[in-house]
């Protein structure tokens, strides 16, 4: 079992824009006095800048073209449909947006067969968008794979009946809780778990001030020093710059990275960033419009891939 991969998958945007049927629940959006095919550019020069990036620190970046008769405006982030598990199993997942619903393909997994890798079932949870339930992969779910625990901040997207169906289906403990942030004055839910928090080898980074309720934030606590995770906490305001929002994996050669963007990098403390270094390096690359207008960043653009190999 492995915490962190040296393999992903990321989607090329062709439509990407401020999506208004996901914006109704993610207060990270926000528009841009730009035309779409102007934001739409700027995302790809991101998008590329950030795979050069990832390559040139030994990671293997496995690159699909989104479909361009698709109106897909969000499938730059591909870890919310699909999750791609060590024991061969594919999770497909319920969206809550439906125009992000085509975003899961087919040509996918013939891709990743084609690469080689191995996939033996696949979980289906879709149905649930009939009832009106969600879950959104790795976005809803936080994994320690090494020690099966999945944490879930639940909202709109996040279904707990759900949730506890993943966890007992993938032999996971379930930690449930409420995560929210301040909007217009108001206590509102996060999204998505993945904004504000993230679960690496042997540390974490999370927002415990959005835990509201202090036995929930002291049983997240108390999981998350059970399994000998170094707690390294963050603010708020660190968390709107996306400082949740990040991702540990690994080279080729076996060099670990804390991959984020830069406006993330930049929002942590001097103390944070050694804390981080003492575990792994930080490799950050520029997001912005893709923060702006798609309200997720460099951890929802990466699909791990965990696997085995044919």
């Amino acid at each position: 079992m492995r915490q962190i991969t040296d393999t992903i998958l990321m989607i090329r945007p062709v439509n990407f824009r401020m999506n208004e049927q996901t914006a109704v629940n993610n207060y990270f959006q926000e528009d841009l006095e730009l035309k779409n095919i102007e934001i739409n550019t700027e995302a790809k020069k991101e998008f590329d800048a950030f795979v050069a990036k990832l390559r040139s620190a030994g990671i293997t970046v496995i690159v699909e073209e989104d479909d361009k008769t698709s109106d897909t405006p969000d499938s730059i982030f591909p870890n919310n449909w699909v999750s791609f598990h060590d024991n061969g199993d594919v999770a497909l997942y319920p969206m809550f947006a439906e125009n992000r619903r085509k975003e899961r393909r087919e040509s996918i997994f013939l891709r990743l067969e084609d690469e080689g890798f191995y996939i033996k079932n696949i979980v289906d949870y879709t149905s649930a968008e009939d009832e009106g339930f969600f879950l959104e992969g790795t976005g809803s779910l936080m994994l320690d794979r090494i020690n099966r625990v999945a944490y879930c901040a639940l909202s709109p997207r996040a279904d707990e009946e759900l949730f506890i169906e993943f966890c007992e289906d993938f032999e996971y403990s379930p930690v449930v809780f409420q995560a929210n942030q301040t909007v217009d004055g108001k206590r509102l839910p996060i999204y998505h778990t993945n904004v504000m928090m993230c679960i690496a080898e042997n540390f974490a980074v999370i927002c415990l001030d959005s835990i509201d309720d202090k036995k929930e934030r002291k049983n997240v606590v108390k999981h998350l020093k059970q399994s000998r995770k170094e707690i390294i906490a963050i603010s708020e305001a660190q968390m709107h710059q996306f400082a949740g929002n990040m991702l540990q994996l690994k080279s080729g050669n076996g060099q670990t990275y804390l991959v984020m963007s830069q406006a993330a990098f930049n929002s942590l403390s001097g103390e944070q960033v050694k804390s981080i270094e003492t575990h792994c390096e930080i490799l950050s690359s520029p997001l912005d419009t893709i923060e702006t207008c798609g309200g997720g960043s460099a951890r929802c653009m990466m699909a791990e891939i965990f696997l085995p190999k044919n």
